[in-house]
C-alpha cells in the first residue's frame, strides 16, 4: 500500500508550554494547528507512523534514544534513554504522544534527514521507507530563519518569497514544487524543512489535497502547519 496519510510541522522547541514557559501563550494557535494536524492522521488507519526531520545526518533512531528537552534549558522527559535524538524528532515524538491516538497500537519511527541531503538522495530516502503497508508520514521541518533584523539569520530580501512558495506548496500538495526548491538558497536562509519536505514530496506519488492550517512567523523564522490526503 502506498503514503496514506501526511502532517507537516515545524519543531521549534518553544512549541511545548514546558519549554516555553510565559512565552507558551504566542504559540498556542501554531500548537493547536499541530495537534489537529498530528490528530488527523490518528483517523487514517494507518499499520505505520515515519516521523521524520532535518540534523546533522541522516539516520534512524530507535526507542533507546531519549525524547528530553534538558538541552533547551527544561528537565522534560517524555521517553527516557540514551541522549542525543536530533531537535525536530524531540519535538515530533513529543507531538505524537500527546495528539496522535489511533484506535489501536501503530509502530512508530524515527528518520533523521541530513540538512545538506540532496534531492536526488531525499528521493532514494523516499524509496527506502515505502513499503507495503498502509502508513503515514509526519514531517518535522522550519522554514527561513531570516525574517526581519531580530531573526536568527537577520533580515534577508529572499526569504518571504521563499516562505511564501513553501507556503503555497504545501496548500496545494505540489510535490514538484517542493522538488524544486534550491538546496543552496535554503541552506543561506536557515531552512530546515527543506530535505524533508523532499523527501515527502518524492513519496508522495500520484494526485494528494493540501489543506494549510498555519503559516505564522512570530520570531523571524517562519512555521508551517499542513495536512495532505490522497485525491
Amino acid at each position: 500500500m502506498p503514503l496514506v496519510a501526511v502532517a507537516v510541522c515545524p519543531h521549534p522547541p518553544l512549541l511545548v508550554p514546558e519549554v516555553a514557559g510565559g512565552a507558551a501563550p504566542e504559540l498556542d494557535a501554531l500548537r493547536a494547528a499541530c495537534a489537529t494536524a498530528v490528530a488527523t492522521l490518528a483517523d487514517a488507519a494507518l499499520d505505520r507512523l515515519v516521523i521524520l526531520g532535518s540534523a546533522d545526518r541522516t539516520a534512524a533512531w530507535d526507542d533507546t534514544f531519549a525524547t528530553s528537552f534538558a538541552p533547551w534549558g527544561v528537565p522534560l522527559s517524555v521517553r527516557p534513554g540514551a541522549p542525543g535524538l536530533p531537535l525536530s524528532l524531540t519535538v515530533g515524538t513529543w507531538l505524537v504522544d500527546r495528539y496522535f491516538h489511533p484506535a489501536s497500537p501503530v509502530p512508530v519511527e524515527r528518520h533523521s534527514v541530513a540538512a545538506d541531503l540532496s534531492p536526488s538522495r531525499c528521493r532514494s530516502l523516499a524509496d527506502a521507507l515505502r513499503a507495503s503497508d498502509r502508513w503515514g508520514l509526519l514531517v518535522m521541518g522550519d522554514g527561513s530563519a531570516c525574517r526581519g533584523e531580530k531573526s536568527p539569520g537577520y533580515a534577508d530580501p529572499r526569504a518571504e518569497p521563499f516562505d511564501s512558495a513553501v507556503a503555497t506548496a504545501l496548500a496545494a500538495a505540489d510535490s514538484s514544487a517542493l522538488l524544486a526548491l534550491d538546496p543552496v538558497v535554503a541552506a543561506e536562509l536557515r531552512v530546515a524543512g527543506r530535505a524533508p519536505w523532499q523527501v515527502l514530496a518524492s513519496a508522495a506519488s500520484g494526485s494528494w489535497r493540501g489543506s494549510l492550517l498555519a503559516d505564522e512567523v512570530p520570531y523571524g523564522v517562519a512555521y508551517f502547519v499542513a495536512t495532505w490526503r490522497p485525491a
